[in-house]
């Protein structure tokens, strides 16, 4: 059956949304996408005035719906942090910066607001920032967990064995992302890799016990990726946490990190892998009005959660998804998209360091293996 648009007369009214971003590890270039002339200014110099000079947050696009002819919305926000002073520096300075771009958007009407990138991290998953009346707030790594296992189930048929390796299985997006593995399984092995040994044996032990027939191990070491023929990476980290050393031949990689995890080096030094960026959606029925570091037409798994919770209108769509990203959740948000599919949501074609690329097949994995 064909899915359809929500009558006007009995769809919930949507919400504003804004979404908050910050510059990754160079900060010159994600700073050009706000006006060009900022990329001539070192990473150094940025470094020091983000830290020491009142920069205000920062409109970096406006998002639009193709269904709709009511203005705006929802806004892209700019909080004036670099990547490495989101984790580096003091917490209550980087919350700071935090709570004062949400004031930015609630000064926009926003009802809905999106922690990206490492603004979620930065503030303990949202648990750190003060509640506010009227605002519902969401990492969004329940929507990114949801496309993460549909990127999974795309990449698995080509990868050699069924053997999947999740980095971060810890985290909210890597817990969500195992316990949906564990109510549909996929694969015949599965490796869980995070720093937190007693979080891994727990969430190892629970995924056991589900009786998947699945095979289950999990350690903190990262030499079991070698094994592997699918590596998820769902890391919270500034740099490369994966480099060509890991990884067998024939290898796939997902990479679900903003600021990636995976090291650009891997085009050159291991052309037998292929590496997909993950978290990323199609959404063709959306314009955002602004560089977000994407090709027109698609937007981050976490942009996209924002905008379903705001779109919907439903009670139950628009609580605080902070904390640990949850299966129901994920599963709301599911059930969002499909009500949302005319205006895209799905996983996108594939993008590889953010050029396209196309989905393996298992001849030509099993060629370069």
């Amino acid at each position: 059956m064909t899915e359809t648009a929500p009558s006007p007369d009995t769809a919930p009214a949507a919400r504003r949304f804004a979404f908050l971003v910050h510059p990754r590890a160079q900060v010159a270039t994600d700073m050009a996408r706000i006006w060009r002339p900022l990329g001539l200014i070192p990473d150094s110099a940025w470094g020091w005035g983000l830290r020491n000079l009142p920069v205000p947050p920062i409109t970096l696009a406006n998002v639009h719906r193709a269904d709709t002819d009511a203005g705006p919305a929802g806004s892209v926000i700019v909080v004036p942090v670099g990547a490495r002073q989101m984790l580096a520096e003091n917490r209550r300075w980087v919350v700071g910066r935090i709570e004062a771009a949400i004031d930015r958007a609630e000064a926009l009407g926003a009802e809905i607001v999106g922690l990206g990138a490492l603004t979620a991290p930065a503030s303990g998953a949202g648990r750190m920032l003060r509640e506010r009346p009227g605002i519902a707030m969401t990492t969004g790594n329940a929507f990114t967990a949801y496309l993460t296992v549909e990127a999974i189930r795309r990449l698995l048929p080509a990868a050699r064995g069924g053997h999947i390796a999740i980095i971060g299985a810890t985290g909210s997006v890597g817990t969500c992302v195992v316990r949906l593995l564990a109510d549909e399984p996929i694969g015949t092995d599965l490796t869980l890799i995070a720093r937190n040994e007693r979080r891994l044996d727990i969430l190892a032990a629970e995924f056991a016990e589900r009786g998947t027939g699945v095979s289950v191990r999990a350690t903190t070491s990262m030499d079991a990726v070698r094994d592997a023929d699918l590596v998820v990476v769902l890391t919270s980290a500034t740099d490369a946490v994966l480099r060509s050393e890991h990884l067998r031949p024939g290898a796939i990689v997902l990479d679900d990190t903003q600021p990636r995890n995976t090291d650009p080096a891997l085009m050159t030094e291991r052309p037998d892998v292929l590496v997909v960026d993950g978290g990323v959606a199609a959404v063709p029925g959306i314009r955002i009005r602004g560089d977000i570091g994407l090709p027109r037409g698609l937007a981050y798994a976490c942009l996209c959660e924002t905008m379903l919770m705001a779109f919907s209108g439903n009670a139950a769509d628009a609580v605080d998804a902070v904390g640990q990203a949850s299966v129901d959740h994920a599963l709301r948000m599911r059930d969002a998209a499909r009500r949302f599919a005319h205006l895209g949501f799905t996983l996108a074609d594939p993008l590889s360091f953010g050029r396209p690329t196309h989905w393996p097949d298992a001849v030509a994995v099993e060629q370069a293996a």
